[in-house]
């Protein structure tokens, strides 16, 4: 028999009853008659809280993360520390969180890449996206940029096809993510040219790539683009998006420089592991959504293209489920499939 029926027992027994009403008289009779009380809840968080990051410095979730994690660490009364653990897609991240102890003190920065084009790209990984982790909330979305380097001679979208289809051995793009490579092959394959894969570790490197002429192009996130544009380093050809951004209404999209149904919008979140008390998955999406709420988080997302969100557990939960769906069978009909 467990302790909580021997105590509703003897607390309705008659020397129950007389202990009850004599520490009652104390003020002490609540915590016999509820052993609740007796487990009292472990404080959270009581030590710093890591977001791991499957990406190198200087990257687009490097950088969103280290923005939201200093707002969070503001309400969460601890610090809120990133750990980069760059490779493989972010799957060296993803698998290292998976297999952490599910106590909210380790958390993966969980953007499409490897939550719903990782799945639905490679034919095994060593995690499930929906098996081993409990979503938190999603931070933000934005569109992506196809950048080149402004010294070369690409103007236009146009320009840029019009060259690789008359060099096709002189022609690469740069990718650290699963994301970016499925944009730049369905580039590949509306467009129809060749550009070759080269991979990169994070997205911060694939721009520094392009910047030096190593690379002809780049279709990467907006964080470590933005400051290269404004500066005068990287040229712009389009955005992904359905729609011209608000942050480059002179960048047209790509379905605008003539290669229809490219449309391309990816996001990024929390989640943590699959066993995390529910408690804690609450404060942490709690914490996330103010911090995304915040003027100086919104500010900062502005000047990087990002659109915040900062939605439920229950609502980022569907949303990597539908995308899942979603890039499984852009991949297919793509023929694009990785091996570990």
């Amino acid at each position: 028999m467990n302790i909580s029926k021997l105590t509703a027992r003897f607390s309705r027994s008659f020397f129950g009853r007389l202990l009850v009403r004599g520490l009652g008289a104390l003020g002490l009779g609540a915590t016999l008659i509820a052993p609740a009380s007796w487990a009292q809840e472990t404080p959270y968080p009581v030590k710093p809280i890591r977001i791991i990051v499957g990406y190198s410095a200087g990257g687009g979730n490097d950088i969103i993360a280290r923005v939201v994690a200093t707002k969070m660490a503001e309400g969460l009364g601890q610090p809120v520390v990133i750990e980069n653990k760059p490779g493989a897609q972010s799957i060296i991240a993803a698998e290292y969180v998976a297999k952490s102890a599910p106590d909210g003190y380790t958390i993966l920065m969980g953007p499409s890449g490897p939550m719903t084009m990782n799945p639905a790209t490679y034919d095994k990984l060593p995690y499930s996206p929906t098996k081993d982790f409990v979503p938190i909330g999603m931070i933000c979305s934005f569109p992506l940029i196809l950048g080149v380097s402004s010294n070369s001679p690409f103007r236009t979208v146009k320009d840029l096809i019009q060259f690789a289809k008359a060099n096709p051995n002189k022609v690469n793009y740069a990718s650290s993510a699963a994301p970016f490579q499925m944009a730049s092959e369905l580039f590949n394959q509306k467009a129809g040219t060749t550009f070759a894969h080269i991979p990169y570790k994070g997205s911060g490197d694939s721009v520094a790539a392009v910047m030096s002429g190593q690379i002809t192009m780049t279709i990467s996130d907006p964080p470590p683009m933005v400051g290269q544009i404004k500066g005068g380093t990287i040229r712009p050809l389009a955005v992904t998006s359905a729609q011209r951004h608000p942050q480059f209404p002179d960048v047209p999209t790509l379905m605008e420089s003539g290669l229809p149904d490219l449309e391309i919008g990816i996001w990024t979140g929390l989640v943590a592991p699959a066993a995390t008390p529910m408690p804690i998955v609450r404060r942490l999406q709690q914490e996330l959504a103010k911090a995304v709420r915040s003027p100086e988080v919104r500010e900062r997302f502005a000047q990087m293209t990002l659109d915040p969100v900062g939605n439920t557990s229950e609502e980022f939960g569907k949303t990597i489920a539908a995308d899942i769906q979603r890039w499984t069978a852009v991949a297919k009909a793509a023929n694009i499939r990785s091996s570990q």
